[in-house]
């Protein structure tokens, strides 16, 4: 990122706008930081090939050799080759995350604290923002929605024994929620399934994908998961009408979640 970019971020005049502006920023440089390490390691590797010794590069760069040899470490592709064993403590905390969510369950008041109780655990959850922001693109996508369209967020954090677990953000197209109860701040009572079928919408069909990657800086602040990776589990729920209608988008902390995979009965919900 060059000066002037750090310039246009601290100049726009919305602290909001500008606090997003920032998080994407720093989104973006951690994607490119990971490239750039396996350049730079791949140059390492080229410069030795080539006959130089590893405590000439050290010197040219201003490190120590020491440090040469991390660097080749952090970028080699063996680095993303699963562990012979445990690396890391037990986690403080474990939760599961069925998939495909049963339909009682997912039909419940809270998705989330019917799990979590029925595992013995104590659960907390916190309304973090509602409100329109930029559809990112895997969103939009789901939501047949252009990248940086406004849709509407609900975004709640989730925590099992005091411990941060999960963020999941409720996706909803302009045209579906602007102006209902899905637009309103809070817990949306009874259920949020119950507020999409009064306006009128029936379920047809739902996708769920799964990603595991690195979380943002927003995501690794909020669920304490620093040098950790998440699970991001995006359903895209459309109705009888072929109108995806909402888009739920949920941030595990890898290390603090299990997902016993199981056949859902009987129809399904929103």
């Amino acid at each position: 990122m060059d000066a002037r970019t750090l310039h246009d971020i601290a100049n726009v005049s919305d602290p909001v706008e500008r606090a997003r502006a920032a998080s994407a920023a720093m989104a973006g440089l951690q994607g490119q930081s990971v490239e750039l390490s396996r350049i730079r390691r791949g140059a390492i590797v080229e410069a030795q090939e080539g006959g130089m010794r590893q405590d000439e590069i050290a010197r040219r760069l201003g490190v120590t050799p020491g440090r040469v040899s991390q660097m080749k470490k952090a970028g080699a592709a063996d680095g993303h080759r699963a562990p012979a064993g445990p690396v890391a403590p037990r986690p403080r905390v474990l939760v599961e995350r069925a998939l495909p969510t049963p339909p009682a369950v997912r039909g419940s008041a809270s998705l989330y604290l019917t799990e979590a109780e029925r595992q013995g655990l104590t659960p907390e959850r916190r309304m973090l923002f509602v409100g329109r922001e930029p559809a990112s693109e895997h969103v939009a996508v789901g939501l047949r929605v252009e990248p940086g369209e406004d849709v509407i967020a609900r975004r709640k954090m989730f925590w099992a024994n005091e411990v941060p677990v999960r963020i999941a953000t409720s996706y909803f197209r302009c045209d579906v929620a602007e102006g209902t109860r899905l637009d309103g701040e809070g817990f949306v009572l009874p259920t949020l399934q119950a507020a999409i079928e009064d306006l009128g919408h029936r379920f047809g069909h739902a996708t769920e994908t799964l990603t595991a990657r690195p979380p943002t800086p927003y995501e690794s602040d909020l669920l304490d998961v620093a040098g950790e990776w998440v699970v991001q589990i995006l359903r895209v729920s459309v109705s009888t009408d072929d109108v995806p209608v909402h888009a739920l988008e949920t941030i595990c902390a890898a290390s603090r979640h299990t997902f016993p995979i199981g056949q859902a009965v009987g129809g399904d919900q929103f």
